[in-house]
C-alpha cells in the first residue's frame, strides 16, 4: 500500500475496512516525517558521517575555526626560560618536513582531532634526533596494545607510541580508542541536517508544502495516477508562468499537510542547533557567527573565555604531548610552549595603557614592551633597563627623608642632613 494513497485516503479497501486490522487507516507518524525529509525511509534521523556533518555550516565553522586558530599559534622551543632557535624550532614553527608547512601540518592534525577524534603524526628520527614530522591518515591507522606497550599500525608498519604525536579528543575506557566530536554529537548534527534538507525541499518546491487532494477521486489506480500527474503538471505550469492560481477540477480542493515552517518555529529551532553544535566543541556561540544574544560587553568576555577555557587547554595538551615525545619522560629544562599573547590582546588603547603601566611599575623593560608590539629595540640603548616612577619609594623609608618629588628633604639651611650637610648645589 503506497504512502500517497493512504495519505489522500484513496485505496481499494473493503467495505468493512474499519474492522479489518490488516488495512491501515492513515499514514504513520514515521512515514509522514520521512515524507517531509525529517527521517529517512528506515524511520531514523539522517545518517551522520564526517563529510555529511561538514555540510552543516555550524559544524564546518566550528572545525575550521578551531583548527586554524590552533595552527596559527606560535610554537617556540625553550631551554629554561630562554627561547632557542635551531632545527627543532624550525620543524615545529616553520616546516615539519619537505612537503608540509607548519601551519598546514597542524591544521590538518587538528581537523582530524575535531572531527574523527584523532590526528596521529610520526616523528622521523636519525638516532635520537627528530628530523621530520609526518601526519598520518587516521582512517588507515589502528592502535593496539602489545605486551603492555601501545603501538600504532599504519601502511603495513608498526610504530611505538614514543614516536607518535597523538592528542585524542577523548579517550575511551580501554585507553586506546578515541571518541570523535562528530560521533558524540551525531544526533544534534543529524537534526540540523534534517532541518537543512526540509528547508531545501520546501524552498525548492517554490515554498509549496506537501498537499493532499480532496474530493471525488477517479476509480482505479491508473486513473488516479493520471489525475495526480495532471494536478502536478498544473502546479508546475503555474509556478513557471508566475501566475498566482491554477485551475482545479470541480469539487476538488488542495489542502496543505504537515507543519508550517513559521508555526513550527523553524528559524528558532535552527538557531538553537547552532548553539547546540557550539556546545559539542565548547565554543562560545559568537565564534559560530551567532550574535543573537551578543553585546559589546559579553562578546569581549566570550573572547576571553575562548582563550582561558578552550584554546589554552588544547594548547596545553599539545605542548605536553610534544614535550614527552620529543624530549622524553625525564627531560630537564627543554620544553615546547605556545605563545597565546596574540589571542589575548585587547583593543589598541587598552593594550598601550597596559604596557605603559607595566613599564612604569618596573615589570617590563621598554624594549620588552616594544617587542610585544613587533617593534625594534630603542636605538638610544636606554630600553634595556627597568624603570619606576620617581615618587615610588621602598617600604619603611622615613617620610621626613623624602621630599615632595621623591628626593631627599633638605634642612632649613638648604643642606641634606643625610649627606654630611652638603647643599643641593654641592
Amino acid at each position: 500500500m503506497g504512502f500517497w494513497s493512504r495519505l489522500v485516503g484513496r485505496e481499494e479497501r473493503s467495505v468493512n475496512a474499519l474492522e479489518n486490522p490488516t488495512v491501515p487507516l492513515s499514514a504513520g507518524a514515521e512515514e509522514i516525517f520521512a515524507f517531509f525529509g525529517l527521517l529517512d525511509q528506515r524511520g531514523h534521523l539522517p545518517p551522520v558521517t564526517i563529510d555529511a556533518a561538514l555540510c552543516v555550516p555550524a559544524v564546518l565553522g566550528a572545525v575550521t575555526f578551531m583548527s586554524r586558530t590552533m595552527a596559527a599559534l606560535p610554537l617556540h622551543t625553550y631551554a629554561g626560560t630562554e627561547k632557542r632557535d635551531g632545527d627543532l624550532a624550525m620543524l615545529l614553527n616553520e616546516a615539519p618536513n619537505a612537503e608540509w608547512s607548519s601551519f598546514e601540518w597542524r591544521r590538518y592534525m587538528w581537523q582530524q582531532i575535531f572531527t574523527g577524534g584523532r590526528g596521529p603524526c610520526w616523528i622521523e628520527r636519525i638516532g635520537t634526533k627528530p628530523v621530520a614530522i609526518w601526519p598520518m591518515d587516521p582512517s588507515l591507522t589502528t592502535v593496539a596494545r602489545v605486551r603492555g606497550r601501545k603501538i600504532y599500525r599504519f601502511e603495513g608498519r608498526e610504530y611505538p607510541a614514543t614516536d607518535i604525536i597523538d592528542v585524542p579528543f577523548m579517550l575511551k575506557v580501554n585507553q586506546i580508542d578515541a571518541y570523535g566530536p562528530v560521533n558524540l554529537g551525531r544526533k544534534a548534527i543529524a537534526l540540523a541536517i534534517a532541518m537543512n534538507d526540509f528547508a531545501a525541499t520546501f524552498f525548492a518546491g517554490g515554498g509549496v508544502p506537501p498537499l493532499a487532494l480532496e474530493g471525488p477521486l477517479p476509480q482505479g489506480a491508473d486513473a488516479f495516477k493520471r489525475a495526480q500527474a495532471d494536478i502536478n503538471r498544473a502546479i508546475e505550469m503555474a509556478k513557471k508562468a508566475g501566475t498566482p492560481f491554477f485551475g482545479m477540477p470541480p469539487g476538488h480542493t488542495l489542502k496543505a499537510i504537515g507543519i508550517d515552517p513559521d508555526k513550527g518555529q523553524m528559524t528558532e529551532a535552527r538557531l538553537f542547533q547552532i548553539q547546540e553544535i557550539a556546545r559539542i566543541w565548547g565554543l562560545p556561540p559568537v565564534f559560530l557567527q551567532d550574535l543573537s544574544r551578543g553585546t559589546f560587553a559579553n562578546t569581549e568576555q566570550q573572547d576571553l573565555q575562548l582563550v582561558k577555557h578552550l584554546i589554552g587547554q588544547w594548547a596545553k595538551a599539545f605542548e605536553d604531548e610534544l614535550n614527552l615525545k620529543l624530549f622524553g619522560q625525564r627531560r630537564r629544562s627543554l620544553k615546547v610552549k605556545h605563545n597565546l599573547d596574540g589571542l589575548q590582546r585587547g583593543d589598541f588603547k587598552s593594550r598601550i595603557e597596559g604596557l605603559a603601566r607595566a613599564i612604569n611599575t618596573g615589570q617590563l623593560m621598554p624594549d620588552e614592551a616594544r617587542a610585544l608590539e613587533d617593534r625594534p629595540p630603542d636605538p638610544s640603548g636606554h630600553g634595556g633597563k627597568l624603570y619606576i616612577q620617581g615618587a615610588t619609594v621602598p617600604l619603611g623609608t622615613a617620610p621626613s627623608k623624602i621630599g615632595h618629588n621623591g628626593g631627599p628633604t633638605l634642612d632649613d639651611d638648604g643642606k641634606d642632613p643625610a649627606d654630611g650637610g652638603k647643599s643641593a648645589d654641592d
